[in-house]
């Protein structure tokens, strides 16, 4: 018998090649690429090279849908695509049907650039189709297998196809006030599901990373905050600007309270966590400025808009398309210099954000450096996490340890 002898370098992993299959095994890969991608894009275009903006939604409407639809709802779709096979067990959307619902989107922002009526409605129905698609798979799953604790999920991604419909028929008229109404809307839609997201996730994520950490869930002050946060939609609808202001300020006082119940000190030296806490803490703030808004002692509708959307979505979005990409694709929850370095200029595309809606000198150089800021933050995250979410599973792959020797030998004669 003849023996060869193979000894392979020390914990080397042979990472699979590009899989299709791969790709669209769950919604999260494709839609936090898409979603991470638009969101350097369309902040670039915005304001770098806003002359390119040609499309029949042009300027601040245009840059205020596709922040809204075009990069937070579609991270939180593939969130909830993705949360929704670990609910129930079923895969909502794969293969082929992700495929479909990617490439409409891909049809809408694309559309939405191109001068003339056709490209808008082309626009316009490619992304309604898109939140139909997702609300209706989530349906399909969620309440085929009985998920009384989701039931509502597949409405609220409903509710949001609704308020962006609504959103651009108002742009197509050209009434101005309700547009702002419906964006308002979407924007507190996007509210209900990033509070009811986070308050599931951020207790569970810190109680597995942090040994001995016991926080309380708050499912009954979430239930009123969720209660809150509908009644806030409700009022707004009807232009009840005081009730509005109400149930805004219950809403953002509990999710302050509950990030303090969470134990914040605990998970200071986890950056996987403390980027949550971060945006979870300034997603309250906000609903206590938009509070402030409604009742009238925040003239700028600016100043809600940003400190929810980039302050409170986009920094707990940093946040989870790191730590849930890691995590479904079975790599050490765990993060680099690189991870820290997205999550620091986030917040500081943030913080500059809020900086440029002041009255001053600065405005000006503090909006360029926010959105340089940005574009580079969601830059080195795809450069990071392209690669991987086109491949299967890390432990998936074949790994040669280094204490192991590989022997192939003939077969007996």
């Amino acid at each position: 018998m003849t023996e060869l002898l193979q000894i392979q370098e020390p914990g080397r992993v042979k990472l699979p090649a590009p899989q299709w299959a791969a790709f669209l095994e769950l919604g999260f890969r494709p839609l936090y690429l898409a979603g991470c991608f638009w969101a350097a894009v369309s902040v670039a275009l915005w304001v770098f090279a806003p002359v390119m903006l040609r499309g029949q939604l042009a300027g601040v409407i245009w840059h205020a849908h596709e922040m809204l639809w075009g990069f937070i709802a579609t991270i939180a779709v593939g969130f909830l695509l993705t949360a929704g096979a670990n609910w129930t067990g079923i895969n909502p959307l794969k293969g082929k049907a992700l495929g479909v619902l990617s490439v409409l989107w891909v049809t809408a922002r694309a559309a939405y650039l191109i001068p003339g009526t056709t490209s808008f409605w082309v626009a316009v129905a490619s992304e309604l189709v898109f939140f139909m698609g997702a609300a209706i798979a989530l349906g399909r799953a969620i309440y085929g297998t009985r998920s009384q604790r989701n039931y509502g999920v597949p409405l609220l991604v409903l509710a949001l196809g609704v308020a962006d419909a609504l959103f651009l028929l108002a742009a197509w008229q050209g009434d101005y006030v309700r547009l702002m109404q419906h964006f308002n809307t979407g924007l507190l839609c996007m509210g209900v599901i990033a509070l009811l997201v986070a308050r599931r996730v951020i207790p569970f994520f810190a109680m597995r990373a942090v040994p001995g950490l016991s926080i309380p869930m708050h499912t009954h002050s979430g239930h009123w905050q969720l209660a809150a946060s509908g009644l806030a939609i409700g009022s707004g609808l009807l232009g009840w600007s005081e009730a509005t202001a109400l149930f805004l300020t219950v809403a953002g006082v509990i999710a302050v309270v509950q990030v303090l119940a969470w134990k914040p000190g605990a998970v200071r030296r986890v950056p996987l966590l403390w980027i949550l806490y971060v945006g979870y803490a300034a997603l309250g703030a906000g609903l206590l400025v938009a509070a402030a808004h409604a009742a009238g002692a925040v003239l700028r509708a600016a100043w809600p808009a940003h400190v929810i959307g980039v302050a409170g979505f986009s920094v707990l979005i940093i946040g989870m398309v790191t730590r849930t990409a890691l995590g479904h694709l079975g790599r050490p929850l765990r993060t680099d210099r690189l991870i820290v370095c997205c999550y620091g200029l986030v917040i500081a595309a943030a913080a500059l954000r809020l900086l440029a809606l002041l009255p001053t000198g600065l405005a000006l150089a503090a909006l360029h450096a926010s959105a340089s800021a940005w574009v580079l933050a969601f830059a080195l995250y795809l450069w990071r996490f392209f690669p991987m979410l086109i491949r299967t599973r890390i432990d998936a792959a074949p790994v040669l340890r280094p204490d192991k020797i590989a022997v192939r030998s003939n077969p007996p004669q």
